[in-house]
Formats: C-alpha cells, sequence, structure tokens
C-alpha cells in the first residue's frame, strides 16, 4: 500500500525584493520563474503551502558572530551595497535574508512534529558560503545551518545529516559545524572551484573528525561516474551518521546549462540525487527531509530541475 508524502512548500515575494542588480546571476528571476512552474505544473496545489516568521537577530547568533550581524543592518540601514566583489545587499536584502532563514527553521519544526512529511523551501538569498564569521558568495546567513542548529537546540536531535549538491563547496555549513559529532555533512561540489575548500581530506576536527565527507569532482567527470561516487560517499555518510533528519542544501547549478557553475548534469539528473536522498530519509528517520534552494542561475534549467526535485518529494513512500 502507497502512503502519500506530505510536501510542505515555503516561498514569499518577498524574496524578489533582494535586489542584487540587472546583471548579477543571483537575481529575483530565478524564484520568480521556479514558483510559475510550479504552478504551471500544478505541484503548488500538490503541496502544504506554509508561511514562516522571519528570525531575530538573536536567532541568526545561534551560528553567525553578532559583527555578522551588525554589518548586515548597517548595510540595509544605508540601503544596500557590497559586501564583497560578489555579495550584493539591497534595502530589504536583510529582510529577505532573515525570512529566508526563519523558512528553514519552521520546515524544521514542521517536518519534526509531522509524520512521513517532507518540505522544499523556495528562498533567497542562499547561504552555504555564509560562515561564522563572514558574509560571502551571495549568501547573507546560513540557512541549513541555522535549521541544523533548530533541530540540535529545540528538538534535541543528536544524529543530524547535511547533503550539499550545490556546484560549490559549502564552506560555511562545513565551519560551522567541523567540530560538531552530532552533525554530519557531505558535499559534492566541482574543484577546483570557487571557494576553494572541501578536499576530500577535510573530514572535521576534535569531537567531529571524521563528520565531514567531501567529494571533489573535476570539470569534464563523466555523469555516470559523478552520480556512482555521489552515491557510494553518500552511503559511506549515512552509515556514520545514522540520521534522525536529513537536510538538503539543494544547488542546481551543477546543470550543464548553467552559466557559472556545470558539471553537465541534465534536468533528469537531479531527480536521481533527489531520489537518493530521499530514500535516505525513508529509510532512517520516517521520510523527515528538508530541502533548502541554494544555487542555480540559468532560470529556465533552474526552473525544470526544481520541479523535478519537487516531484520526487511527494512520491509515495512504499
Amino acid at each position: 500500500m502507497l502512503e502519500l508524502a506530505m510536501t510542505f512548500l515555503y516561498y514569499s515575494s518577498l524574496f524578489q525584493q533582494h535586489e542584487t542588480g540587472a546583471h548579477h546571476p543571483e537575481r529575483p528571476a530565478r524564484v520568480r520563474g521556479v514558483w510559475q512552474r510550479l504552478e504551471d505544473a500544478g505541484l503548488t496545489e500538490q503541496c502544504t503551502l506554509t508561511r514562516a516568521a522571519p528570525l531575530t537577530h538573536s536567532d541568526v547568533t545561534q551560528v553567525h558572530d553578532e559583527d555578522v550581524v551588525h554589518r548586515l543592518e548597517q548595510m540595509a540601514a544605508r540601503g544596500g551595497g557590497q559586501l564583497d566583489a560578489d555579495t550584493v545587499m539591497s534595502e530589504r536584502s536583510l529582510e529577505a535574508a532573515l525570512l529566508a532563514a526563519g523558512s528553514a527553521v519552521s520546515a524544521v519544526d514542521a517536518v519534526l512534529t509531522g509524520h512521513d512529511t517532507n518540505a522544499f523551501c523556495l528562498i533567497r538569498p542562499p547561504g552555504h558560503h555564509a560562515t561564522p564569521h563572514h558574509s560571502m558568495g551571495f549568501c547573507l546567513v546560513n540557512n541549513v545551518a541555522l535549521a541544523a542548529q533548530r533541530a540540535l537546540d529545540h528538538h534535541q536531535l543528536d544524529r543530524i545529516l547535511i547533503v550539499d549538491w550545490d556546484v560549490h563547496h559549502g564552506n560555511g555549513t562545513q565551519d560551522v559545524f567541523y567540530e560538531e559529532p552530532r552533525v554530519t555533512f557531505f558535499s559534492s561540489h566541482r574543484f577546483p572551484f570557487y571557494p576553494g575548500t572541501g578536499r576530500m581530506t577535510e573530514t572535521g576536527r576534535g569531537d567531529g573528525l571524521g563528520t565531514t565527507f567531501n567529494l571533489p569532482v573535476a570539470y569534464g567527470t563523466p555523469v555516470e561516474r559523478y552520480l556512482d561516487r555521489f552515491r557510494s560517499m553518500l552511503d559511506d555518510a549515512v552509515t556514520r551518521c545514522r540520521p534522525d533528519l536529513v537536510l538538503v542544501s539543494a544547488g542546481f547549478d551543477a546543470h550543464r546549462d548553467d552559466p557559472i557553475g556545470s558539471l553537465d548534469l541534465e534536468t533528469e539528473h537531479f531527480g536521481a540525487l533527489s531520489r537518493l536522498v530521499n530514500e535516505v530519509a525513508r529509510e532512517y528517520c520516517q521520510g523527515r527531509l528538508v530541502s533548502l534552494l541554494e544555487g542555480g542561475y540559468n532560470v529556465e534549467a533552474l526552473a525544470d530541475s526544481v520541479v523535478v526535485h519537487v516531484k520526487e518529494l511527494l512520491q509515495p513512500a512504499p
């Protein structure tokens, strides 16, 4: 007998108010295009649309230094500007970032208090490059790290798996949990590439030694080889963790049509990745999975890939 999964979907038009400029790849059209494609495919009607509250200054400092939050507040008060060469703020960017992180935290609460539930957060700005000390790489605050911290502190979980398949290494997430034994972090990413981290030898430190799994992938690696290596290392991470919750930093910039990433993946391959993490969640933690949008900068390819991803989340569980 098949049981339909309940998938929570988080989205707000506020995410379009994070203005980055007409030529910046991380632009409002990304989420606008995805939302329209989800509607056209009838997927918004199949999901449970959910609203979240933004995080507060105090909430964000569970993961980030006070200085990070102060700088964001000061930049927003000035009407925006450049945090670094790549990372742009407008007047309402901090509002969008706090709501994005709040959506991630709300999704964790919803999934952990439900049964056979998962969630997808259609949010921006992305978060996985934001370290405890710096906003960087298009990211203001680290959404997935704040979600994981919520699961640790509020729900008292001690076995959390974060899977990051964005084409760029999730350096910020790794930094937050590098010495944390309760969080296992698995990142597959193009290497050498921005931000320059994510070597296979980076495996954690102190009490967290052995909880970080990095899969650096050279440009030009055949897709089937990439998928085989992803599956193998995911198995290793799952064996180490046996998770109570799966979090996914779902970047789609490894797509072959992406203008700044690309590992030659096609849209269908994101379905395969989605299926793998969904199977892990169903085997170990009653399907409890929260997926957060990270990268993906070809609007058409991004929308197509997210549709495939959400369809997998909605698949009936055996």
